[in-house]
């Protein structure tokens, strides 16, 4: 199904070649570098200085965005800035937290010249789609998501950080990414979706980090036969390979597709140039992919679905063996239970929702599947959610809603709830299975703590529309024979210029901004003094730490407008006891500004003859690998909140975490992966002369960690490839202390 190749290769004559690398320099003739050259304004080839021609977020973190930069400076939207309400639409648990939210959002579209999309008018990635993809063109979104390379488009997702610099009219500072060439060939056969191209792709280039932080360039002659439904349905999902962004070749088909949302112009033919160097190769056969399940808890933990029929109850006991490690034993997985006394898969949920399962196709082929069936009164329910109001106006008026509703599905607004436990969470340890991004544990519903536990497994609409026709019993659509009927998706915007308040350009310095009681301003954070004093408040050794264990989804989302009441939940599905102590170490280093000496604190810098008064007491996290998932500033924002100035890992699996540590003063720290860090909860780690030597530009740190008992012992810690803007950000203690300072001004 996917091949993968640590090889360099390059195009000639539209056929891929070896290549060694001494061809580099043919970098520049992929779609990738020339799009990016279009936007760089750096004279360093290694250094890519980078503005966006258009700006997305979402409601989750669009005011912290708007605080950060109105803080800094900011007075108007320099670009097209599109607030989508989208993420808590569906989440309110009692007054009126979320509309304050949503209130500021008109409010500032109209202050500042921003374009403010109501509730349930569409996800954020397909008003962005319909409305702001041009092919050339590169797009900032605020969610990890941001993907639209299959309409010509350098999408790229970051924290809010990054997003606050553009309206600064700042820089995204990138190193020059590899490019990674996706060679696509054969015919998709029938049965088969996007999804689960996407699993199989995900599965063959997650695990070993293969394109992380690279560019995917898709290219090759099985492109031309597929829908735009079915590109971005790949494309999308791109991002849980950990990749930087994508670009797809455009073609006749791409044409169809601006033309059809009334943008002619802005198509524009793509293709690499001949001899085109790529790093690395993956090669997809479409004619080769399988129905695919990916099982909790990642979007990489793929298995053909015949694969999980032939043997249940092993593949089963493995993800709930993984479930127990991930989860430290606090909530038991029972995956088993949903297997019959025949042997088959009891299948309890079904969801077809957001940026990637609610496009037009894949509700049109459901229906197809679903027509004159029934899903049954049993446990198994089935909700579908278009993902913008054009398409859900295009399944209405072509009787596909309809169809749905007669088999006993249940057609749901525009919204992106279900996608991190904001809508639709399935009950305490049933199968849910979803055509959506992501099956994080501590994502869809599961409450560790609470002895609750959500098994979500991603699925292609096709197969979960034949689990529902099958009332509730997992089946591959491959498996069951039905008609797919050619339908066009025909686009009426009519509704976006009725309901969406467009003001790019229109800003209105008069309007006062809408404030509720949970929207807070940041709290005052301060400079970072010569050394830093680091007590280690959690420990985390999974392979992997997502930024949903780091904050919590769904329940929290009420709150992401108020950084204090927000970081009150900071690692409270892995590591509960982490506010507290992170709170401790704050009133340290409260009492030290104040000229006290905590007794504590006197007695660890005696340990290693350090001084109080130019020392920064913080708090420290340790994990193998954090920052997976979500591009969600808070997941920084809120250790900072906390008192929090460091992190420790092996490495950083995202740069938009760590980027969203260095734009919050969270030093993000790395060390040599055969150190054993098992010092316990609690001890110190102290890094003197860290402020001198992070702005010289050192990248190696003697620290001396300080254990609850026996010796103090050495530590060589890293912090490499800091921009000299990055340098002063951690220094002056946040991007907003930057700003505040004078700088990037």
């Amino acid at each position: 199904m996917i091949t993968i190749s640590s090889n360099p290769v390059t195009l000639i004559g539209g056929k891929v070649a070896s290549a060694s690398k001494s061809d580099a320099a043919g970098r520049d003739k992929t779609m990738a570098y020339r799009i990016l050259a279009a936007h760089n304004s750096s004279t360093d080839p290694n250094k890519l200085k980078i503005k966006f021609d258009a700006l997305v977020s979402h409601d989750i973190t669009y005011v912290g965005i708007i605080q950060t930069a109105r803080a800094s400076g900011m007075t108007e939207f320099p670009l097209p800035s599109a607030l989508t309400k989208c993420h808590t639409s569906l989440c309110a648990v009692g007054g009126t937290i979320n509309e304050d939210d949503h209130a500021f959002g008109l409010s500032a579209a109209k202050k500042y010249g921003g374009i403010y999309v109501p509730a349930n008018q569409a996800v954020i990635h397909q008003y962005a789609r319909e409305k702001l993809a041009k092919c050339g063109a590169m797009i900032l979104g605020s969610d990890s998501h941001t993907r639209y390379g299959c309409y010509g488009t350098l999408g790229v997702g970051e924290g809010g950080g990054e997003l606050a610099k553009q309206l600064l009219k700042n820089t995204y500072d990138v190193d020059a990414p590899e490019v990674v060439l996706v060679w696509v060939e054969g015919e998709v056969p029938h049965g088969i979706g996007p999804h689960d191209v996407a699993l199989a792709l995900v599965a063959a280039t997650f695990p070993g980090g293969f394109v992380k932080n690279k560019i995917l360039e898709f290219a090759g002659p099985g492109i031309g036969a597929l829908s735009m439904d079915f590109r971005i349905g790949i494309d999308v999902m791109t991002t849980e390979t950990s990749c930087l962004s994508s670009i797809w070749t455009t073609d006749e088909t791409v044409r169809a597709y601006y033309e059809n949302i009334g943008r002619p112009g802005d198509y524009e033919e793509l293709s690499p140039q001949d001899g085109a160097y790529y790093d690395s190769l993956v090669t997809i056969d479409l004619s080769k992919i399988e129905a695919m399940i990916a099982l909790p808890f990642h979007p990489s933990k793929a298995y053909t679905i015949h694969e999980l029929q032939a043997n249940p109850a092993k593949i089963f006991a493995e993800v709930e063996a993984d479930c127990d490690r991930e989860l430290g034993g606090r909530v038991k997985m029972d995956l088993r239970r949903n297997i019959t006394a025949d042997g088959k898969i009891a299948v309890e949920q079904g969801i077809i929702v957001g940026c990637s399962g609610g496009m037009y196709e894949n509700i049109s082929v459901a229906a197809d599947i679903l027509a004159a069936k029934s899903i049954g009164d049993g446990y198994f329910d089935l909700s579908v959610y278009p993902s913008s109001t054009p398409i859900g106006l295009a399944v209405t008026r072509d009787g596909l809603a309809a169809s749905l509703m007669e088999a006993g599905a249940v057609l749901k607004p525009a919204a992106c709830g279900p996608c991190f436990g904001a809508g639709d969470t399935p009950a305490h340890n049933t199968l849910s299975i979803r055509h959506a991004t992501r099956n994080f544990a501590s994502r869809e519903g599961s409450k560790p703590g609470s002895g609750q536990i959500a098994s979500v497994a991603l699925m292609d609409a096709r197969s979960i529309a034949a689990t529902a026709a099958n009332g509730g019993i997992l089946t591959a659509a491959t498996d069951i024979e039905y008609t797919e009927v050619p339908r066009e998706y025909r686009y009426d915007g009519s509704v976006y210029d009725k309901r969406v308040y467009d003001g790019y350009g229109k800003p209105n310095a008069s309007v006062e901004l809408r404030f509720g009681p949970n929207i807070a301003d940041w709290p005052k954070m301060h400079r970072m003094e010569d050394n830093l004093l680091l007590r280690l408040c959690a420990v985390i050794h999974d392979d992997v730490t997502t930024t949903d264990e780091l904050i919590p989804s769904g329940e929290t989302s009420s709150y992401r407008s108020n950084p204090i009441a927000l970081s009150e939940f900071a690692l409270s599905r892995r590591a509960p006891e982490y506010v507290a102590k992170s709170k401790a170490v704050r009133a340290l280093e409260d009492a030290r500004r104040l000229g006290d000496v905590p007794a504590e604190v006197a007695e660890a810098l005696r340990a290693v003859d350090g001084r109080i008064a130019n020392t920064t007491v913080g708090s420290l996290v340790f994990a193998r690998k954090p920052g997976d998932g979500s591009a969600r500033e808070q997941a920084a924002s809120c250790q900072k909140v906390l008192g929090g100035w460091a992190n420790i890992a092996y490495e950083y699996a995202t740069k938009r975490y760590r980027s969203n540590c260095i734009n919050w003063g969270i030093v993000p720290f790395t060390m040599d992966d055969e150190i054993d860090f098992d010092y316990s909860e609690g001890g110190w780690v102290y890094v003197p002369g860290l402020r001198e030597g992070i702005l010289a530009g050192r990248e190696e740190f003697a620290a001396t960690v300080i254990p609850v008992f026996g010796k103090p012992r050495g530590l060589v810690l890293y912090c490499k490839g800091l921009t000299d803007e990055e340098r002063l950000i951690l220094t002056e203690g946040c991007l907003m202390n930057y700003y505040a300072k004078g700088y990037g001004k």
